[in-house]
């Protein structure tokens, strides 16, 4: 296997398109421009202008907004595979900022390179178009969650989704996955409290449900946590490729 091929961007737009020799070689020409971001530093700003996008290697990345008042409202995070800030080179102003939870390892990706990939494999941007439209569809499921899941079921359901999304690049099953969120982190993606958060967890590990402990979800009843959350992973679209 190339380096490309084991990478985490190729094995999750695997579970869309079969790719091709010829679109294996244009998705290792986007893979040349390799960075280092460290936690807590910002490497894309709300409002910036002109930036590239970015592929994550290694790591976790935060996605958020931050109100007028100064709190933070997180909007998803990025787990290794995924792309940070496609929407804003295509629309030129960055709408949030991505801030590095973890040092990470990611690919700069110019908007000229992207799209010159874009119009040499059709097929290739179509996979890439439905990882976008997965990304938006996580979103919709998100606001659904905080508008009207109770905290028990809006926790399971985002750590299932996290679950099934570490599973496509190979850092995560129906067990468990590793995860280096604080319950800070929780509290601004969910809508709840920092202590909230921690009361909704003790509970579902009183429950025999889920255990977030020492950066590590271990999930010990998948069936009844899906059940809790009502949770469908119809929307996250992986049951295997569409495109031959």
């Amino acid at each position: 296997m190339t380096p490309v091929e084991k990478s985490p961007l190729t094995r999750k737009l695997s579970a869309f398109v079969a790719l091709s020799e010829v679109e294996l070689a244009v998705l290792d020409g986007l893979h040349q421009r390799r960075r280092s971001f460290v936690a807590g530093r910002d490497m894309v700003h709300q409002g910036q202008s002109a930036q590239a996008a970015y592929i994550l290697s290694s790591g976790w990345v935060c996605s958020y907004k931050i109100q007028p008042d100064g709190t933070r409202q997180i909007v998803d995070f990025q787990v290794p595979g995924d792309f940070l800030g496609l929407r804003s080179v295509l629309l030129r102003t960055s709408d949030h900022s991505f801030e590095p939870i973890v040092n990470i390892q990611a690919v700069e990706v110019l908007a000229e390179d992207l799209l010159a990939a874009f119009a040499q494999t059709p097929r290739l941007a179509t996979a890439i178009l439905w990882a976008a439209s997965r990304d938006e569809a996580m979103v919709v499921e998100h606001l659904v969650g905080i508008g009207r899941r109770d905290a028990d079921a809006r926790m399971g359901h985002f750590l299932l989704e996290l679950g099934s999304r570490l599973a496509l690049v190979g850092m995560g099953s129906k067990e468990g996955f590793d995860c280096p969120l604080t319950q800070y982190h929780l509290a601004d993606t969910l809508g709840l409290s920092a202590v909230h958060v921690n009361r909704v967890l003790r509970q579902l590990r009183e429950s025999g449900l889920v255990t977030f402990r020492e950066g590590h979800v271990t999930i010990h009843d998948y069936g009844r946590l899906v059940d809790l959350a009502e949770f469908d992973p119809a929307y996250l679209d992986q049951t295997g490729p569409l495109l031959k």
